[in-house]
């Protein structure tokens, strides 16, 4: 009987000490996991605010990793003809804004014009015509004005004189253009002439060195081909101005041709009441 009641205080002993520890690890682990789960939430907290602060960095480093690049190879391609070129794209582009510029300016609305003028004419005589062109804007104004003004020589005075300062204006509008085509020829020209010096300085390393390989041609070749592709980038986008304003002076010119015949009617027939 008291091996029997030994035996189970053994066991009930070993039992409550295997409990015991097992309970106190449980109340180790417990902070442990709590610890683990709030570090879980505070990186899932802040993984979406590293990543929008990570994001404009990124772009940040993008632009700055181009303006590096295009430095790089505005410095390869030679600093002397790389200015001079995009001193043509500088200027041309001036001359270009400028006549876009102009040619807004110059643009009037000559239904309502020739209206104004065929009834100052009726109402209120020649110097009524004449104070409406003085009060309205462009070479079309400009062109009646002129037109009016030489009345009373005679009707084909009056259609000689819109003619002969039609070409006046014309000048006027074309004004420049002859500037922006020299830089559109001037800015591949340079691009190849980069490209020529820059394959002779290939061609003076290989003399030296005594090899041909492709290090030794690398520089001069690089310098040949940047040169040339900044000039025909810069051509390119000074064409397209240049069409753009040809085709602006060109319906500048219709409409001032087409207003100009309605004006001679309206003078006619102004002419034809004042004779009766």
């Amino acid at each position: 009987m008291k091996k029997v009641f030994a035996t189970l205080t053994v066991l009930a002993m070993l039992t409550f000490g295997s409990v015991a520890v097992m309970a106190q690890e449980e109340a180790q682990a417990a902070p442990e996991a709590t610890e683990q789960v709030q570090d879980e939430a505070v990186e899932a907290a802040e993984a979406p605010a590293a990543e929008e602060v990570e994001a404009p960095a990124e772009e940040e480093g993008g632009l700055v990793a181009l303006h590096k690049t295009l430095k790089t190879k505005f410095i390869e391609g030679g600093a002397g003809f790389m200015a001079a070129t995009l001193l043509c794209l500088v200027f041309g582009l001036a001359l270009c804004i400028e006549r876009i510029i102009y040619l807004s300016l110059s643009k009037t609305n000559t239904k309502a014009l020739l209206q104004d003028i065929e009834k100052a004419l009726n109402e209120n005589g020649l110097e009524a015509a004449l104070e409406v062109c003085r009060n309205t804007r462009g070479p079309v104004a400009s062109i009646f004005y002129q037109g009016l003004s030489r009345y009373n020589e005679g009707v084909d005075v009056v259609e000689k004189t819109v003619a002969s300062y039609g070409g006046v204006q014309l000048g006027l509008l074309e004004k420049n253009l002859s500037w922006i085509s020299l830089f559109i020829s001037i800015a591949p020209s340079l691009g190849f002439l980069g490209t020529i010096i820059g394959m002779i300085e290939a061609f003076d390393k290989i003399q030296q060195v005594g090899d041909i390989s492709a290090t030794v041609v690398a520089g001069g070749i690089k310098v040949a081909l940047l040169t040339t592709l900044l000039g025909l980038i810069i051509a390119i986008i000074l064409q397209l101005f240049y069409n753009y304003i040809l085709s602006v002076i060109e319906g500048l010119v219709n409409e001032m041709e087409d207003s100009s015949i309605s004006l001679l009617d309206i003078v006619v027939e102004y002419d034809k009441k004042n004779k009766k």
